[in-house]
């Protein structure tokens, strides 16, 4: 059990329920109707009762050995806007981090990253950024410091699943937490995954040459077990990363420019034609990327809908 994450602390909440029965289980993978779960007896697939509330890859529940009875308070969740239905979609839960995977093999999308930061912090995790497949890069530093301005605050690793560099001190970065995989079809991530697992765990695909996009190798959310007391809950591709937040977690992810809007002379300014504009003037001064501005007002927006 404590390798899939349990410790005193969730022992004292199920201590502290007055109406908490059953064994103690982690959620590995989410099908349909069932759940394939992780306890001290081994994994099960067991039922979710139809009165169940909705149950997340990662999440603590508590079985009678045939069903979900109870699932535990989430300590964090990782969730986006649903892109068919624009409600919130549930990604996983009860994470320690969230690893951004980026491949080198294509432009690293500095819009994108700043998207699942937001969600990241949102979720109550810390970012990670794992560029892969550097071994195809032959200088890395440009695209890390692109990485770097999208993810104010947060490490940014280089690692190759092909010749193994940069592996073990990820891995090091992973031990001991519940680690989320995002990041688009083809980026590496599952291949990452078998290179911190040093075998073969999860299915991988080729890309296509043209625009080095991936298919979906990956069709349902899992966790798995490493080496090193890590647990990684590897995800499908996402095309679409909505927003299910509210606009103040969208200032913490852009801080720099959040704390220069407070200077601006007046409390409604829009960072265009109005005078004494902080945001305006450090973007003149070129200590402001303007494209970081336009996307922190579009998450703004976006965040405010979801509101």
């Amino acid at each position: 059990m404590e390798a899939l994450g349990w410790d005193d602390r969730w022992e004292a909440l199920v201590d502290s329920e007055a109406s908490a029965t059953g064994e103690p289980a982690r959620v590995l993978r989410h099908d349909g109707r069932a759940v394939l779960i992780g306890r001290a007896a081994g994994t099960a697939h067991i039922h979710l009762r139809a009165t169940t509330p909705p149950v997340a890859v990662g999440d603590w529940v508590l079985t009678d050995g045939e069903s979900v009875q109870q699932v535990l308070p989430r300590r964090s969740v990782l969730q986006r806007r649903d892109p068919s239905t624009g409600y919130e979609q549930l990604i996983a839960s009860n994470i320690d981090l969230v690893a951004i995977v980026s491949g080198v093999d294509r432009p690293v999308n500095a819009g994108r990253i700043e998207r699942f930061v937001t969600l990241a912090r949102d979720a109550g995790a810390d970012p990670l950024v794992v560029l892969t497949k550097c071994d195809l890069a032959p200088e890395t530093g440009e695209l890390v410091a692109i990485a770097a301005q999208a993810a104010p605050g947060a490490d940014v690793v280089c690692v190759s699943a092909e010749d193994g560099s940069g592996i073990e001190a990820l891995r090091a970065m992973l031990s001991g937490s519940t680690v989320a995989f995002v990041g688009e079809s083809g980026a590496g991530k599952s291949s990452l995954l078998n290179a911190l697992a040093d075998r073969a765990i999860a299915a991988t695909g080729a890309v296509r040459t043209a625009d080095h996009k991936g298919r979906h190798t990956t069709s349902s959310r899992q966790l798995h077990q490493l080496p090193g007391g890590c647990c990684v809950i590897d995800t499908p591709g996402l095309r679409e990363v909505g927003l299910w937040t509210d606009t103040d977690t969208v200032d913490e992810s852009f801080d720099d420019i959040a704390e220069l809007a407070h200077q601006c002379r007046f409390r409604d300014c829009k960072h265009a034609t109005e005078p004494g504009c902080a945001v305006k003037e450090a973007m003149q001064a070129g200590t402001i990327d303007p494209r970081r501005v336009d996307n922190w007002e579009r998450l703004r927006q976006e965040a405010a809908s979801s509101e």
